[in-house]
């Protein structure tokens, strides 16, 4: 059983992680204290290639598979989290739904210029009203003039408001069917469109460089060709790209368990009490122990996934426990690693506190953890 990474994959995680070190990394701080979108770099990724991993050339993208895509996330995640958890968002739920579902007209119309990084996308999905309760949303499509009027409000939404947005795909609820049971549907939404607007930047706890806002559509027309899939069928065409989502967030976890476990190290060594470095006193070296042993732990899980995604194999409940396993021991890792800096670590200027205070979110967002649970026990009780 060989568990290294191909040759490939380790060349194209080398490249990603010098030019984070350089472009990424000096810059978060500055980034997150002003909550500035840094624009520049995404579109330095786009002529990287990295802004289309998961789209075939194609369509401008690099036709990677899911295994390398991990391996980027842990480059990026480790240098900034708005950053990753940024292109993640642009990367899977914003950008797959139209690769999986879009017509070749839509795919080479919208698809072509986010795979190759001269735009950003956004999906909108959670409300005001609806989260975890994706059939409970309220935004609306109706027919009329020949196209569909949307209007409602989405929350939280990722990519939407920054200055190289090129639109939202969405979902939406299109009336009922015979049965009585809600119809959805997913759209997209280019920037711009009358009766589409933006919101203000939400302040957060955490991802402060990452764009996050509300959406409002008043009446917003658009036409039949923007109608993404079949109508009907938007909520299962949701479903059916989540997966990878998920394995991305537990990616995104994983790259942030790797920089609290060398921000704890780092510390620990270079710090001393009572004559003696931290890292000399079993207390501190156990919390070091602790962090490793869970980040290699997460990490066979987080790739697993990949892997069976890349086989073509089911995932679904891997990616579940890749993601729940991931997020929780980001944050356990983040606490800990923040406790072996004492008072360092609690001040905004020291770069665990970021990290500190992005690692929550990753047991909210793709699906709560009390979600993830959920779906991994049906699947195991249904093996009983």
């Amino acid at each position: 059983m060989d568990f290294d990474l191909p040759e490939e994959t380790r060349d194209l995680q080398e490249m990603v992680r010098e030019f984070a070190a350089k472009e990424i990394a000096p810059n978060a701080a500055q980034w997150s204290e002003t909550e500035t979108f840094p624009t520049k770099i995404f579109t330095k990724l786009g002529e990287l290639g990295l802004m289309g991993m998961l789209v075939p050339e194609e369509y401008g993208g690099a036709g990677s598979d899911m295994v390398s895509y991990v391996a980027v996330m842990e480059e990026l995640g480790a240098a900034d989290q708005s950053v990753a958890s940024s292109w993640n968002a642009h990367s899977t739920i914003a950008t797959l739904p139209l690769l999986t579902y879009g017509t070749e007209t839509q795919k080479q119309r919208w698809l072509a210029p986010l795979a190759r990084g001269e735009a950003i996308g956004a999906f909108g999905l959670t409300e005001p009203g609806a989260g975890s309760d994706a059939a409970g949303i309220t935004t609306t499509a109706r027919r009329a003039d020949g196209g569909w009027l949307i209007n409602g409000t989405k929350m939280f939404i990722t990519n939407a408001g920054t200055d190289i947005s090129q639109g939202v795909t969405l979902l939406a609820t299109t009336g009922k069917g015979e049965d009585g049971r809600k119809r959805f549907a997913t759209f997209y939404v280019p920037t711009g469109t009358p009766g589409y607007s933006c919101g203000a930047k939400l302040k957060k706890l955490g991802w402060h460089a990452m764009d996050t806002r509300e959406l409002v559509f008043e009446d917003c027309w658009i036409a039949e060709d923007h109608l993404i899939g079949e109508e009907g069928n938007g909520l299962r065409q949701f479903l059916a790209v989540l997966d990878k989502g998920r394995v991305s967030v537990a990616a995104l976890g994983l790259s942030l368990t790797r920089a609290a476990l060398a921000l704890a190290v780092k510390h620990a060594t270079e710090r001393h009490q009572f004559g003696r470095p931290l890292s000399a006193f079993q207390a501190v070296a156990h919390k070091i122990a602790d962090i490793g042993t869970e980040f290699q732990a997460a990490r066979w899980m987080v790739y697993r996934a990949a892997w069976l995604a890349d086989q073509g194999r089911p995932y679904g409940t891997e990616a579940a426990m890749a993601k729940l396993y991931a997020s929780e021991v980001a944050n356990r890792a983040a606490s800990q690693a923040v406790q072996i800096h004492g008072g360092y670590g609690y001040v905004r200027e020291s770069e665990i506190s970021r990290f500190y205070a992005d690692a929550k979110i990753l047991e909210i967002g793709e699906g709560t953890n009390e979600i993830q649970r959920d779906v991994i026990a049906r699947a195991l009780l249904k093996q009983a």
